[in-house]
């Protein structure tokens, strides 16, 4: 095999491997591959470059997503936008793929910050009511060990902010993978890319209609949270109140389907209206979730009860028949049997909020990036 050849089959099974997310890192990524080709030692002159491998990655991402690809990155852009603004004491600058525009699915926003305390950021992102976290990571380099500050925020798009100290805005930072000088814009180059890559934009418009739209999962954990207090009949529910059956019932969802969004959404969401209205919990749940939820999830939270009735063999032929008319039906016999299985005393289950992660991360990754 030449070594052109041998070189860009490395590359491309190198870039499958990150596309499909069972790598992160381009060295690990491309030695995986030329492993798998080749059994014997692999010649340096035969390993891609980092950038030939992101060059085979976003092929990928063109081929398998289309335009799609392409309206996302102009969302990503803007909601860049707007977070920077937010942070505009802290000199933001955008890098990474959403800069250079070498997105692909399950990609994030990355930011670097400049400030010598933590605290003023963290108190700047809370004062506008954004859930973040923080991770210190150390990482060794020529021998010497060095602690990244990340705050990941979980908006419409993934973001990681990595802060540095103040005094290193105009550090000239490193492209892991081209080992040049990393692409880089701050609020005002960022207005004015936008402005000359989408000519017929009115950033002010975009940016207020982003901030008018419902995050829907935060609308989701506000309505579960006051399930907590929300009892119900012990001759059905032993196991206690609504929110502890609900996050059971999640959970026997995502051991049978872990990737069906909807699904998993109906099971975790299926009881939302028993804190607003108990003598109809179905119906005032399902206006409470309105426009957040598919059609597909609506149709398994509305006739979720009705599915107890197949369980038990007490429907009748004509309202059976309805069901089993709807290409949803065996996943609807299969929430109801997850709803009764949620109903066990003194047994783990996850916090809300990484119910809603595990759901907003397979959204990300699956759907919506």
């Amino acid at each position: 095999m030449s070594t052109s050849k041998l070189r860009r089959q490395i590359a491309y099974h190198a870039a499958r491997l990150m596309y499909e997310r069972q790598e992160s890192e381009y060295y690990r990524a491309k030695m995986k591959a030329a492993r798998q080709i080749c059994r014997d030692r692999v010649k340096p002159v035969d390993l891609p470059s980092n950038a030939e491998i992101r060059d085979e990655v976003q092929s990928m991402a063109r081929l398998i997503e289309g335009e799609k690809r392409v309206d996302n990155l102009r969302e990503m852009r803007l909601e860049a936008l707007r977070i920077m603004r937010i942070l505009a004491n802290f000199k933001p600058r955008l890098i990474g793929s959403v800069m250079t525009g070498h997105i692909r699915k399950g990609s994030d926003i990355d930011i670097h910050i400049f400030s010598d305390s933590l605290e003023s950021v963290r108190c700047a992102l809370e004062t506008e009511a954004i859930a973040h976290d923080v991770e210190h990571k150390r990482v060794q380099k020529h021998g010497e060990e060095r602690v990244f500050t990340h705050l990941h925020l979980q908006q419409r798009f993934p973001i990681e902010l990595t802060m540095y100290a103040g005094d290193l805005t105009h550090y000239g930072f490193k492209s892991s993978i081209t080992g040049k000088r990393i692409e880089r814009c701050s609020i005002r180059e960022l207005e004015m890319f936008l402005e000359e890559e989408y000519p017929n934009i009115s950033i002010e418009d975009e940016l207020l209609e982003s901030e008018n739209q419902i995050d829907r999962f935060l609308h989701y954990e506000m309505l579960l949270l006051p399930l907590e207090e929300t009892k119900q009949n012990s001759k059905y529910h032993p196991e206690g109140d609504a929110l502890y059956h609900s996050l059971q019932v999640f959970e026997a969802a995502r051991f049978e389907l872990p990737y069906d969004e909807e699904f998993l959404l109906a099971a975790l969401l299926h009881d939302v209206g028993k804190a607003i209205d108990p003598y109809d919990h179905v119906q005032a749940g399902l206006e409470a979730l309105a426009e957040t939820i598919t059609e597909r999830t609506a149709w398994l939270i509305q006739n979720h009860m009705l599915a107890h009735s197949v369980i038990d063999g007490t429907i009748g032929a004509k309202a059976h028949r309805r069901l089993k008319e709807n290409e949803s039906y065996e996943e609807l016999v299969l929430l109801c049997q997850c709803d009764e299985a949620g109903r066990q005393i003194g047994v783990a289950v996850p916090e809300v909020e990484e119910s809603l992660d595990y759901i907003r991360q397979l959204s990300q990754e699956c759907g919506d990036y």
